[in-house]
């Protein structure tokens, strides 16, 4: 543990560690709210003492969930933000960053959700797959424009994050059929649309989100069931842009099988990956705040949030 780092910014670093902050766009807001912590509670004496202390900060939280894109972003963006040449204005031009990548967050999934309605009609029955708080933007919009909607959930083994959606979705008043995730196919039939979420999204349009979505919208391209991603601009994921590939995190055997399960079953060896990536030509669309884009123009928007650079500003400097 960092000694430089605030010890309510390791705190948040843990809780999305373990996964008790989840979601990208929560992801987001709690790594810029511990930078914000930090740069407020720094009683660094110099500029490059300043500005080391915030690298650390970030470097702490960007290795919680190295495939949770959201996060980086956040990261980049307070960072990038941070300018003065004394501590203090380093520290406030910090913390009126974080406070604006805030509330960016807060209008982008409201837009977001506007948008993903429109795909929506009265009547639709939509297919979840995981837990996304886009998806579940674009649900409440369409309820609040009075459309009536259904959904079928899948649990999304081992953590079960499909409760989570079946417990808001009835909290909107929608009526939900939960189903295992093996009975996907069956139910495709009776769906209009599969509304996914994103852990990040690559510059040819892949989409890199929990494991089965892939799965999933094979299935449902094969029964001509139009798969849409739902996903802040923020879950874009700049590296791709210069060929870097998106890492997929291996989760602890632990949310498969308990010890005694796994000695009970003669000590198999569990592979328990967090992600997969769907291919372009598999997603019909991908829902932003910034409008509805089919996954090979993803490149455009990236470039033009971006540009072509890709930079870490968590890290040191070479001297």
């Amino acid at each position: 543990m960092d000694p430089h780092v605030h010890p309510d910014v390791h705190h948040i670093a843990d809780d999305i560690g373990t996964m008790e902050i989840r979601g990208a766009a929560k992801i987001a807001d709690s790594a810029a709210t511990a930078l914000q912590i930090q740069a407020r509670e720094s009683d660094a004496e110099t500029p490059d003492a300043f500005r080391a202390e915030m690298r650390a900060a970030a470097r702490t939280l960007h290795d919680t969930r190295p495939t949770a894109v959201s996060l980086p972003n956040a990261l980049r963006y307070v960072l990038h933000g941070m300018d003065g040449v004394t501590v203090e204005q380093l520290r406030e031009s910090s913390v009126v960053a974080a406070e604006r990548f805030r509330e960016r967050l807060d209008h982008a999934q409201a837009d977001l959700g506007l948008v993903g309605a429109n795909r929506l009609k009265d009547g639709d029955c939509i297919m979840t797959h995981c837990h996304s708080t886009a998806v579940l933007a674009c649900v409440e919009a369409a309820v609040d424009q009075g459309k009536e909607l259904t959904a079928v959930v899948k649990e999304t083994r081992p953590r079960n994050q499909g409760h989570i959606t079946a417990e808001r979705l009835h909290e909107l008043g929608v009526p939900v059929t939960l189903i295992v995730d093996s009975a996907a196919r069956r139910y495709l039939n009776e769906v209009d649309h599969v509304m996914v979420g994103a852990d990040s999204i690559a510059a040819d349009g892949s989409v890199i989100n929990k494991i089965g979505t892939s799965g999933l919208a094979v299935n449902a391209r094969d029964r001509g069931t139009p798969v849409v991603v739902a996903a802040q601009t923020f879950k874009l994921h700049p590296g791709t842009l210069t060929g870097h590939s998106v890492d997929i995190e291996m989760r602890d055997e632990s949310e498969v099988l308990s010890a005694e399960e796994k000695a009970a079953l003669g000590n198999p060896t569990v592979a328990n990956p967090a992600f997969d990536v769907t291919p372009p030509r598999y997603v019909d669309a991908i829902v932003t705040e910034r409008g509805q884009f089919p996954p090979e123009s993803i490149v455009m928007l990236m470039r033009e949030l971006f540009g072509e650079q890709t930079t870490e500003p968590w890290v040191e400097p070479v001297v």
